[in-house]
């Protein structure tokens, strides 16, 4: 407690009812929600398994829990639920499956495999471009479903022809989804709403069970995640709350900072209290930040400041084009490391879309300079990975169609297209997955011999292996899978060298090895896991987070202002500070400039010590050369905290004196 601010005391201690923390950034929320739940734990002796914190991520998720691990008695804070909205709503699905009509062992389909239903659905449906179609339907059907909305109401509020034929494939998509024994992403949160407004003796459990609820990011949330929140909460109104509205730049996947707003009416004697205090920029940083999201109406008025110094002046950089902007940023990011002795972590590029790294990349590349690009390839996107979590998908639910498709020919079993389309014929009009249309004896009617007699060797080989990892120790059992199937073996006739798929085999003993550890972690304790239940894990991890290797070598991070979020920097550049660009051009002609400033309030607070901010004067589009607007966000900075360069001619002399200054620290990095 010493070592937090009267604010962040009062926010820790208050558990007479509702509360909302206005958390500024960089104002140390997390350790106001760590040290919240060593209160509730310590000091008004609640059990660590009647509480719940909630976030967004798998990576807040587990740092939360480390914190609290170092503060908090083990043995007072077993049970204690530290999760993502999504794991939450996993761990209730799996408990109350019955009640929704689900199996044990139910798939989770992640964005890929609902593509390729839905695609399949519209394709039989007679939609000639459902290749093009598939991501706007993809899109608003989990818009819908993140707003509550069912088939039949999106069908009764369609506003055209268009939604109407979304509507029907929505209807469709979620009846295939539960005869597959499926759920996607988005049904982790809408099936516990639905199954507790149904269902009100489940409801009662789990608010037995959850007696204190603490939420992160609540800016983020959307309707179906504020609506489960309400659920559990609004008996006692025993929860903690802590977000800003001034960081919410989600909407376009269904976030709504007006559910700050909404907690006010459903909750009349919901508590405010602010942290404005910010541990990390300098002053000139804080009061410019301060100055553009002022633009934004507000419910809640907030301002950050802090003890630190008043830094240095943001520099606003024009420069000729975008190659002379990445330029620019290469060569700074040099110069500064230099002249100041900084490592290139140090430094971060943010940019508003992924397009605006490829330049910036291929100039950083020639000045040899190391960086990381955030975003890149995830662990669980490899091809080989994704082999094997079809292969577990299917051991724990046979069902699982995306699975079978997937591993059915993979390695090779010589079982053609023409046979699965055949079998998938069957399946539907029996309206049954393609593992459970091979055991009918109908399918003999449908399906060619040779192709059938493949099929059910493959079937039952399955059936065998499912039958032996709930029966023996699941670890061998998965290792030998990848024997039986001669995977490895397969891998080297389709890598580019043995080294390649060498590489690709570790992966898979990664992967295992992530099993056993999960299955280990829990042993003896309430938290033990099951086979079906680690692999359910995985699955969603996969989903839920792109897996970067942990990196703590000396590069520069390149990242886009949303994947910016958490972060924070001592050197920063934000590029293309253009109108179009930021604010985005859909932003301007949907009027939604609000967000845009925020996701700019976002970019500005990532900076603990400099920032420079760069746009081009023209910018090449569709091969013509076009003059470009200043963003209108560097007009709202504070006159006295910015210095406008590269507006007149070059001053020659300025950039002679500042060449020889790199020279010299060169020189001297060399030790010549």
């Amino acid at each position: 407690m010493n070592k937090l601010n009267p604010r962040q005391r009062e926010a820790v201690r208050y558990a007479d009812g509702p509360l909302l923390v206005l958390a500024g950034a960089g104002s140390g929320k997390t350790s106001v929600i760590t040290r919240k739940i060593a209160h509730l734990i310590e000091e008004l002796g609640i059990p660590g398994r009647h509480i719940a914190a909630l976030t967004f991520t798998n990576k807040a998720a587990r740092e939360m829990k480390e914190r609290v691990g170092k503060i908090v008695d083990r043995g007072k804070a077993r049970g204690l639920i530290v999760s993502t909205f999504h794991n939450l709503g996993l761990n209730i699905i799996r408990d109350e499956h019955p009640h929704m009509g689900y199996h044990p062992g139910f798939s989770i389909f992640d964005a890929e495999d609902a593509k390729a239903l839905l695609q399949d659905l519209m394709m039989r449906g007679g939609s000639a471009e459902a290749g093009d179609e598939v991501n706007d339907v993809q899109m608003t059907i989990s818009s819908w479903k993140n707003a509550l909305r069912s088939p039949a109401e999106a069908y009764s509020k369609a506003a055209d022809e268009r939604e109407q034929r979304i509507a029907i494939i929505y209807k469709q998509y979620n009846e295939y989804l539960k005869a597959y024994n499926a759920v996607d992403f988005d049904d982790l949160i809408l099936l516990p709403v639905q199954l507790f407004r149904d269902f009100p003796d489940v409801l009662a459990k789990w608010r037995k069970k959850i007696r204190y609820l603490l939420v992160d990011e609540y800016q983020d949330t959307n309707v179906c995640q504020y609506e489960l929140v309400k659920q559990l909460v609004a008996e006692r109104a025993a929860f903690t709350v802590v977000g800003d509205d001034d960081q919410s730049i989600y909407a376009w996947r269904g976030a709504r900072p007006e559910n700050l707003v909404q907690l006010k009416e459903d909750f009349p004697s919901l508590k405010i209290v602010k942290l404005e205090q910010n541990y990390r920029s300098t002053g000139r940083i804080l009061r410019s930040a301060n100055t553009v999201i002022a633009n934004n109406p507000h419910v809640f008025e907030k301002a950050l400041w802090s003890d630190h110094t008043i830094g240095e002046e943001i520099r606003i950089i024009r420069c000729r084009s975008e190659d002379a902007e990445t330029e620019r940023v290469a060569t700074e990011i040099l110069d500064q490391k230099l002249k100041n002795g900084l490592n290139f972590q140090d430094f971060a590029v943010l940019y508003r879309g992924n397009h605006q790294a490829r330049l910036l990349e291929m100039k950083l590349q020639a000045y040899q300079i190391p960086y990381r690009l955030s975003g890149g390839q995830s662990f669980f996107s490899k091809s080989e990975i994704k082999d094997a979590m079809s292969y577990l998908r299917l051991l724990i639910n046979p069902d699982d169609n995306a699975a079978f498709l997937r591993v059915v020919n993979v390695p090779r079993r010589e079982i053609g297209p023409r046979t699965l389309e055949q079998l998938s014929h069957y399946a539907r009009s029996r309206n049954v997955s393609l593992f459970k249309a091979l055991s009918d004896m109908g399918a003999e009617t449908h399906v060619t011999e040779k192709g059938l007699d493949r099929l059910r060797r493959f079937a039952n080989w399955v059936d065998k292996t499912c039958e032996r990892l709930f029966s023996e120790d699941p670890i061998p059992v998965i290792k030998q899978l990848f024997t039986d199937i001669e995977y490895e073996e397969w891998l080297h006739q389709h890598s580019g060298s043995p080294k390649q798929a060498e590489r690709r085999m570790e992966n898979i003993w990664y992967l295992v090895e992530s099993i056993q550890r999960m299955l280990d972690d829990g042993k003896g304790t309430a938290d033990e896991l099951g086979i079906e239940d680690a692999i359910a894990k995985l699955i969603l991890r996969d989903m839920m987070e792109q897996r970067e290797e942990e990196d703590d070598s000396d590069k520069v991070q390149l990242l886009t202002l949303h994947a910016s979020k958490g972060l924070e920097f001592p050197h920063v550049f934000i590029m293309g500070l253009e109108e179009e660009i930021l604010p985005h051009r859909s932003s301007i002609e949907e009027g939604n400039i609000e967000e845009e400033r925020r996701l700019m309030y976002v970019g500005i607070t990532r900076a603990r010590e400099t920032l420079s901010l760069t746009y081009a004067a023209s910018r090449k589009q569709y091969g013509e050369k076009l003059e470009t607007i200043p963003s209108r966000f560097l007009d709202e900075l504070p006159e006295e905290d910015v210095k406008w360069e590269g507006l007149g001619d070059q001053d020659k002399e300025a950039n002679q004196k500042k060449g020889k200054a790199t020279l010299s620290a060169l020189i001297g990095d060399l030790g010549l």
